[in-house]
């Protein structure tokens, strides 16, 4: 009778210490708006088809410039669209005609307005091409 008594106890103990965690975590589907200010996005870059799994991304932050290799020049490309990743300009050069699908994505803020921003690429030359640094997610 102790044996169960005890484990009872003990088993009361943890749930009891398990819900104090859980009271006083951060919520589990918290996003990278609510512990970064100023001017920041969550970028992403998907290799393949809309059912890829190949997916990465990071937070790029620009005051100061973090989040990925190329952070400084991103956040100045930024910086010169007023966050508009629609009107950076294409660079000039070639890129190949392979057809290696990428979708680029990023949500967050800009000088306090929402950023919502995703378009698919023939390729990754393309991409950059297009948007720069922000999704030179890669050395």
């Amino acid at each position: 009778m102790t044996h169960t008594t005890t484990a009872t106890a003990v088993r009361g103990g943890l749930l009891a210490a398990a819900a104090l965690l859980l009271a006083t975590a951060a919520p589990a589907d918290a996003t990278p708006q609510e512990s970064a200010r100023g001017d920041w996005l969550y970028v992403t870059v998907t290799t393949g088809d809309a059912r890829s799994s190949d997916t990465r991304g990071t937070l790029l932050l620009c005051d100061p410039p973090q989040g990925h290799r190329h952070a400084a020049e991103a956040c100045a490309q930024l910086a010169t669209a007023a966050g508009d990743i629609h009107a950076f300009g294409s660079r000039e050069g070639y890129c190949p005609m392979i057809y290696a699908p990428v979708t680029a994505h990023a949500r967050g803020r800009w000088q306090g307005r929402p950023v919502e921003y995703r378009e698919t690429f023939s390729n990754t030359c393309v991409m950059g091409a297009r948007t720069g640094a922000v999704f030179a997610l890669d050395g």
